[in-house]
């Protein structure tokens, strides 16, 4: 082994947390008792052996059976193949009591920094209500999410990212799920870059089935209660059709700062006081350097001391708690207020989910069925942000305290005039509705054609969202009139003139609504060939026709840009954007050898407007014994552009708070000057050509006896022709090569900062996935199993432009998000009789924070941080009682950890990271399933 080998050995030991090696001894433990047991009872040994002879024929009945496995287009026996798929059951569900989609994979190590509920809580964001996958890390839009292998329309709101909303999966009708966690598929796509999930629901069902669930947190707040119904009539086999149907209705309660005893505990005042917020109620006043420089020749004071920056608070240091707080070092200074947003806001938020789904199979004779699937889903999330920010004009001689010092007769813009930087109380903190709907039917025939197992089906995929501003966001042009003729009071209660105007100027519109639609055609053809050494060499062929089409309406309200903090799109307008994509493929299994078998196939895609490319793959697997697998694939992709990365509307946003190094050259590098949140400018880009990868895996899956499964798989992907734009910081941080994307004023500093959509540079992501499982460990006191799947990364970095050097966001908070070096799931499960029960922790490993936030009052740096690691423990219980009622209570995050601390900048909720962080705290569920047959 070399240096290079062992180092890696000793980072994979050292990545194992204090509860892997519990795990580990746990787990020797119950097979050290094994054979001391045996040997101290010899009626114990005959009961093994008739538990071995029950276990063999099992074993002989399912290799009988064969399957199609995701990643394969080939039936085939259930056993390890040559591609690594990681499979989540619908027991291992149950027992984790999570009950969403989302939730699901949230518990799967290889999926990192997918959007989730938490890291969309913002006002005026992108995306809000989209929940989705990303596996390794590299993009929701390289993850492929399939309905029982069929692709569904992705979130047809327009952003960032591409891909399904988990919020139309029918949670509560999967029977399980399969994580392909090798990339580029040639079955599914070769834009399945990161790999493939693959939500399976129950095929067919008799009787009825209802199950209720609840859920309370500690602290309060984020309750949850759940109800499903199930019904199913027919056998298959006998009756010759089967038709079913699961409801599920979902509502989770909204989580406010107020409720969290961490939130404080975080404190953002102190270590983050200039993250938060300069406009106040009582409102902020920005002076002018003329204004500011007058009142200071007159000997103007607050509170009696003189003042000595541009941002002045009449009530300083008397700030209206608990928001508004005195904060000398942050964001409004010793002169001013400053307002904590972390204190007035939501972590997580209010909603409700309902789903359906429902499925008929009809046997036609000859071997033909005839099959129908329809899935129906609505998800409403209600965000609840702060009050409204308002920029607000007045003039000086309506503010008694500075009525007499003359402003008027400064050399400004606008003579006399002051600007506020107000919070707009009395209109309520601002909420929106998204709502995300899914509509998907599928019909399809599948049987045997002249010795060809054939599927094909019709498929209609529908995904609409609607953006609503319900409360808290109002009309800006008569705000400010009614500001500035003194209806409404920025220093304090309004009237009931002001009172009525705020009323009479709320807004309640759909502001942005956009609809999805995917409608496609597949057929696929299978058949064994001849034998071979090894088996029957097998050939899979098949195709696909699809049209997606996006149409984007935002209301005329938002185009009129009189929405205060929801600012129109720059040239708004409504998109309406189709095309086509076909497909063909192939793939052959060649069992060459008694104990080799290697899987070749290839993907051609065309896509209108972008052109198409031909994607191989191949793979091989090697049996040295009956114990071991070797394995190994390697493979090209294609991604072609998503139609939001060609045509989606301008989006103005803002930085974080960064330094202009131009600017900062004349002030001698204070950044209290020359630091700033600056403009954006978000461009999608009609001439993007596709993403090329190459991806490749190596792996072992080893069986030590009847009760041990282990597998090692290593993974490497390279992406190029990257679609992506440059990282605002990336882009101030080498202005010789990227100064052309920051313009600016006649005066050289910033207008904006230009970020847009291009092929640029390169993506390298590699690692290892672990995963073990030990089943079926009988004791005296009951039968044993446990499951670890972990992954641990080797390197993640992205290179912007050809000839860059890479950035690594390995353990490191760049941009916009890390990629933690070891997540993993670790399961200790124990049943006897009617009893049974889980124990289970997910881990994440600890990294560098982003440690780039400016103070701009006094221009210091934040404090570095390293994020601590991240360890949540589930325990569950549950009881059948008979053959018709299961009970089951638990306890998630058993010893209430709270998210770690983090300096991160990029997410609107601040003093930690959202994205995979949980804030609700310890929470206690029951449920409860009956079933008649």
């Amino acid at each position: 082994m070399n240096d290079k080998m062992k180092a890696t050995a000793r980072a994979v030991r050292g990545a194992w947390s204090a509860s892997t090696w519990i795990a580990g001894a746990w787990i020797a433990g119950g097979l050290l008792a094994l054979p001391a047991a045996a040997q101290a009872q010899a009626a114990g040994i005959q009961a093994d052996a008739q538990a071995d002879a029950q276990a063999n024929a099992q074993d002989a009945r399912e290799k009988m059976a064969t399957v199609e496995i995701t990643g394969s287009a080939i039936r085939r026996v259930q056993a390890a193949t040559t591609l690594p798929v990681q499979t989540v059951t619908r027991a291992e569900i149950e027992k984790a009591g999570v009950t969403t989609a989302a939730e699901i994979l949230g518990r799967v190590s290889a999926n990192v920094n997918g959007l989730t509920d938490g890291a969309s809580i913002n006002v005026g964001g992108d995306q809000r209500g989209f929940n989705s996958a990303n596996l390794r890390g590299i993009g929701t839009s390289s993850t492929l999410v399939l309905l029982n292998g069929r692709r569904m329309a992705n979130f047809a709101s327009p952003g960032d990212d591409s891909g399904v909303d988990l919020n139309n999966i029918p949670a509560a009708a999967l029977e399980r799920v399969e994580v392909l966690l090798d990339g580029a598929s040639a079955l599914y796509g070769t834009d399945a870059i990161g790999g493939v999930i693959n939500f399976i629901t129950r095929k067919d069902f008799q009787g009825v089935e209802l199950n209720v669930y609840g859920s309370k947190t500690r602290e309060g707040g984020a309750g949850k209660r759940t109800a499903s119904i199930g019904a199913g009539k027919g056998d298959l086999e006998r009756d010759g059709y089967n038709v079913f149907a699961v409801a599920d209705f979902q509502r989770t309660d909204a989580l406010s700062t107020a409720q969290r005893r961490f939130i404080p505990g975080l404190q953002v005042e102190q270590r983050l006081g200039h993250l938060l917020s300069g406009y106040t109620s009582p409102a902020n006043i920005r002076l002018t350097s003329a204004q500011r420089d007058r009142l200071q020749e007159i000997g103007f004071t607050i509170s009696g001391k003189p003042i000595t920056n541009r941002l002045i608070n009449l009530a300083a240091p008397g700030c209206a708690a608990p928001a508004n707080v005195y904060l000398p070092a942050g964001t409004g200074g010793v002169d001013a207020c400053t307002y904590d947003y972390m204190g007035d806001t939501e972590l997580y938020p209010k909603s409700e989910k309902a789903s359906l789904l429902s499925r008929a199979v009809v046997k036609l004779g000859g071997g033909h069925q005839a099959y129908a699937e329809l899935a129906l889903s609505r998800a409403r999330t209600d965000y609840v942000g702060s009050s409204a920010r308002v920029t607000g004009y007045i003039n000086y001689r309506k503010v008694p305290q500075l009525a007499n010092t003359g402003l008027d007769q400064l050399d400004d813009d606008v003579p006399g005039e002051l600007e506020l930087r107000m919070r707009l109380n009395e209109a309520g903190r601002r909420t929106s509705s998204l709502t995300s709907e899914g509509v998907r039917l599928v019909a399809g025939l599948t049987g045997t054609l002249g010795g060809w197992d054939y599927d094909t089906a019709l498929n209609h995929s529908v995904n609409t969202v609607k953006d609503k501003d319900t409360h808290g966001y109002v009309l800006y042009n008569e705000l400010l009139a009614g500001i500035a003729d003194g209806r409404i009071n920025p220093f304090g209660p309004s009237g009931a003139a002001g009172r009525a105007l705020i009323d009479s100027i709320q807004v309640n519109d759909d502001v942005r609504h956009a609809r999805g639609t995917m409608d496609s055609f597949d057929v696929k053809f299978s058949r064994a060939l001849m034998p071979m050494a090894g088996g029957d060499l097998a050939l899979a062929l098949g195709g696909e026709a699809r049209r997606e089409k996006n149409d984007f309406t935002p209301s005329a309200l938002l185009l009129s840009d009189n929405i205060n903090n929801d600012a129109a799109p720059e040239g708004g307008r409504a998109t309406h954007d189709s095309r086509n994509v076909t497909a063909v493929y192939g793939e052959l299994l060649l069992p060459f050898a008694k104990r080799w078998e290697a899987q070749l196939s290839g993907r051609y895609d065309h896509y209108q407007q972008v052109g198409g490319a031909a994607s191989p793959k191949i793979g091989l697997s090697w049996r040295p014994s009956d114990a071991l697998l070797l394995r190994g694939s390697a493979g090209r992709g294609f991604r072609a552009p998503s139609m939001t990365d060609l045509h989606r509307p301008t989006v103005y946003s803002s930085t974080a708070t960064l330094p202009d190094p131009v600017y900062c050259a004349t002030v001698e590098n204070n950044y209290a000057d020359c630091a700033d949140n600056w403009d954006t400018r978000r461009y999608s880009n009609a001439n993007l050509k596709p993403e090329r990868s190459r991806q490749l895996s190596l792996g072992a899956v080893f069986a030590a006896g009847r009760h041990v499964n282990a597998s090692l798989d290593y993974w490497n992907i390279k992406r190029t022709d990257l679609i992506s734009e440059i990282g605002d910081d990336i882009i101030l941080g080498n202005l010789a090569k990227y100064g052309d994307l920051v313009h600016r004023d006649e005066d050289g500093l910033i207008d904006y900062i230009e970020l847009r959509k291009e092929n640029r540079g390169a993506q390298l992501a590699k690692g290892l996935d672990l995963a073990v499982t030990v089943h079926g460990i009988d004791t005296a006191v009951g039968r044993f199993g446990g499951r670890l799947n972990g992954t641990y990364v080797l390197s993640s970095k992205i290179q912007n432009a050809p000839g860059d050097a890479f950035v690594s966001n390995l353990n490191h908070f760049v941009t916009d998000g890390v990629v933690q070096r070891w997540r993993h799931t670790l399961t200790f499960d124990w049943e006897r009789g009617p009893a049974s029960a889980s124990l289970s922790n997910t881990w994440s490993s600890g990294y560098e924070d982003q440690n780039t936030a400016i103070n701009i009052d006094d221009g210091s740096v934040v404090a570095r941080n390293r994020v601590k690691s991240y360890s949540l423990w589930d325990l569950s219980g549950a009881y059948v009682f008979d053959p018709h009622l299961k009970l089951r209570v638990g306890v998630q995050n058993l010893f209430d950890r709270s998210p770690p601390y983090s300096n991160q900048a990029f997410y609107f909720l601040s003093g930690y990271d959202p994205s995979y962080t949980d804030p609700r705290g310890r929470r206690l569920y029951a449920s409860a399933t009956y079933t008649f047959r």
